[in-house]
């Protein structure tokens, strides 16, 4: 499983209308989004700021190219009102194999050699 995690930052002030607008059009394109295992949208206060980190679970890399596109390490910013919200377009998203998660066995499994390609 690949872990696909997007960072925005808001104006507090628009941090409850940012969350509503996430859910109602990037979570939701994410779930229906073949591949997709889940989503995550974390939110916290940072100063004069409010950052959001959105983790998406996937399949693989190859879910995550027919959803975001061959170019799948930069972020996606389908929805136009995105930039109402924030603060600025960061160009980049993150990728990471998922190693661990709820109700995994404490017992670590051999890893598998190599890294996302």
């Amino acid at each position: 499983m690949i872990a696909r995690i997007w960072h925005g930052v808001t104006h507090p002030e628009k941090g409850e209308a940012f969350y509503r607008f996430v859910r109602r059009t990037g979570e939701k394109a994410y779930r229906e989004a073949e591949g997709n295992r889940g989503v995550y949208i974390l939110r916290r206060p940072a100063g004069d700021k409010a950052e959001f980190l959105l983790v998406s679970l996937w399949d693989s890399i190859e879910s995550i190219k027919r959803f975001a596109g061959e170019e799948y390490d930069k972020a996606y910013y389908p929805f136009p009102e995105e930039r109402e919200y924030l603060v600025e377009l960061e160009p980049e998203v993150k990728h990471f194999d998922v190693l661990a998660g709820p109700g995994d066995s404490p017992d670590p499994k051999p890893l598998r050699i190599g890294f996302i390609t």
